[in-house]
């Protein structure tokens, strides 16, 4: 059986019209007035792996069940709804954990913010509770103006507000309260 050729024209242009009126009515297809593009990211990733090296040695690496990638926004930034779990190696191979329910990574500024059940443990044993904590990557620095807890074989420390290097050797706090342990010594002059 052969179509006429009137009626092919005419489904040509009933499709036409149907697809003309699909794009005129769908404001996702609107780049100039519709936003959503921007909002959504770039890109996502399940089950992330990132290892950082510095010279072939392995510096950190960073694993999440989610990775949100805005870097085509003009701030750009990565985000980890799901939590994260970053090990960190020092020279010596030592590794160093952080664990957090979310985290962001602000590219520009080398900022991490981490958020809900942050932990840091060292390897010497030394423990970091908070619920939130910021990571400035450029100077290697933390704070934070939460309440947080630090213990260690020396200190049991409950404290609001925290300052200090990676080290931990350039420490300030706020309103403290806890325990420190420390050995007196007698004068020798007695």
């Amino acid at each position: 059986m052969k179509i006429p050729k009137a009626e092919i024209f005419e489904k040509i242009i009933v499709l036409v019209s149907i697809l003309f009126s699909i794009s005129c009515e769908n404001p996702e297809l609107d780049f100039n007035t519709d936003t959503n593009f921007f909002e959504s990211p770039l890109g996502i990733a399940s089950n992330f792996r990132l290892v950082y090296t510095d010279s072939t040695k392995i510096q950190a690496i960073l694993t999440a069940p989610i990775h949100l990638d805005y870097n085509h926004l003009s701030f750009k930034y990565s985000e980890f709804p799901e939590g994260l779990e970053v090990t960190f190696y020092d020279d010596n191979g030592e590794e160093n954990k952080i664990y957090a329910d979310y985290g962001i990574f602000y590219k520009s500024t080398k900022i991490v913010d981490l958020k809900k059940n942050v932990k840091l443990i060292s390897n010497d044993g030394s423990e970091l509770f908070t619920q939130q904590l910021f990571w400035d990557a450029e100077n290697e620095w933390l704070f934070t103006e939460e309440k947080f807890t630090f213990k260690n074989i020396d200190y049991d420390i409950d404290a609001i507000r925290l300052d200090t290097n990676k080290e931990f050797s350039q420490f300030k706090t706020g309103k403290l309260t806890g325990l420190l342990n420390f050995t007196e010594i007698k004068d020798s002059l007695q």
